[in-house]
């Protein structure tokens, strides 16, 4: 297939620190044409770095809003230009999905798929009525749905390696100070949306769970609070959740450790038991590490109290595979994974987590569309 033209809107960390290796990666697969930010100063940084990383001859057009002549719209209104990666702000993005998809390119948006659920059950509804018909892509770029270490578990709990899926545990434990380049984003320092960092980065675990977990979330009830004043309106969560096979397991979110050690010795990982078994995930230095642990019987069936053991590991490269799925969407071949309808079940946890107050909330009746 021909290299798919292609404009990132979004200059920011994320952008140039995870999207642009990615992009190198697939090679000719992708032809990177553009960039908008809303600035100029930003959006020339990004082409430079773009120019640098994926070796090109000519630096990447730069659009912004400080020039009428080079808006967005501008960029939008370009034939060569098939599909756009946007990595902006959590509330700028369903504006500008839409902005997308009206001008006719295919859209890979950052996720969360929308700031709440009304916001992203609203967009889905638009996509499916007015822009799907017409053939037009759009996925949520939930790299962890991706993620091969996150599939190869699943695996081993389809194959029946761990038996029958019982309960589930995951934690993420993380430290943030005035210092993270994450917190320096203005947009995440002063969040005008639910969960602060708890959103924006507690997707990512539920998403997790969604591809690894056998069965759907049922139901979620949690406590919500504020550990660290400097992260407000949220830091932590702590849930229980029942899935709809009647498992259930204990989700532990957290930005809010106070000091680096209470997160780097948290033991941040997922573990899945079962009646045979159990496999824990774990990630450490951009690989992911599946642990298999199973009951080994005699030939009469009976446990011999010995455990079988399995390790698989993958390299997180997420990134690169949600942007491949999406060229490959775009060519009529599509896996089902990053459909916004999906990752709106990750905003429906978090949300229902965050107002929960203990109460049990409907995961199923609250991501409906």
């Amino acid at each position: 297939m021909p290299a798919k033209g292609v404009a990132i809107l979004g200059s920011g960390i994320f952008a140039t620190e995870a999207h642009l290796p990615a992009i190198a990666v697939l090679g000719d697969a992708i032809e990177l044409k553009a960039v908008y930010s809303r600035s100029n100063k930003s959006a020339s940084a990004f082409a430079r770095d773009a120019q640098d990383v994926l070796k090109l001859k000519n630096p990447l057009d730069v659009y912004h809003d400080e020039d009428p002549a080079v808006s967005l719209d501008a960029l939008l209104a370009r034939s060569d230009i098939a599909a756009v990666i946007v990595v902006l702000p959590i509330t700028v993005q369903p504006g500008v999905i839409l902005k997308a998809l009206a001008a006719g390119k295919h859209v890979l948006s950052e996720k969360p798929v929308a700031p709440d659920v009304a916001q992203g059950r609203a967009l889905i509804k638009e996509y499916e009525a007015k822009y799907k018909p017409k053939g037009l892509v759009w996925r949520v770029a939930e790299n962890f749905e991706a993620e091969p270490g996150y599939h190869a578990a699943r695996r081993v709990i389809q194959e029946g390696k761990i038996g029958k899926v019982t309960f589930y545990n995951a934690r993420v434990v993380n430290y943030i100070d005035e210092n993270s380049k994450w917190y320096k984003t203005p947009w995440r320092t002063v969040p005008e949306y639910q969960g602060g960092f708890l959103l924006d980065g507690g997707v990512h675990t539920i998403a997790a769970l969604r591809v690894i977990l056998p069965s759907p979330f049922k139901a979620v009830s949690a406590f919500a609070s504020l550990a660290k004043d400097i992260l407000p309106p949220h830091d932590t969560i702590n849930a229980i959740v029942k899935s709809e096979d009647n498992s259930h397991g204990i989700v532990e979110l957290t930005w809010g450790a106070p000091t680096a050690s209470r997160a780097s010795e948290a033991g941040n990982d997922i573990t899945v038991t079962g009646t045979e078994g159990w496999l824990k995930v774990s990630r450490a230095n951009g690989v992911m590490r599946v642990s298999v642990k199973t009951i080994t019987r005699d030939k009469d069936g009976k446990p011999t109290g010995q455990e079988a053991t399995e390790v698989i590991e993958e390299k997180e490269v997420g990134i690169q595979k949600e942007i491949e799925g999406f060229l490959r969407a775009i060519d009529g071949s599509n896996d089902g994974v990053d459909d916004p309808r999906s990752t709106l079940v990750d905003v429906a946890f978090i949300q229902a987590a965050l107002n929960s107050n203990g109460a049990p909330v409907d995961l199923v009746e609250l991501a409906k569309v």
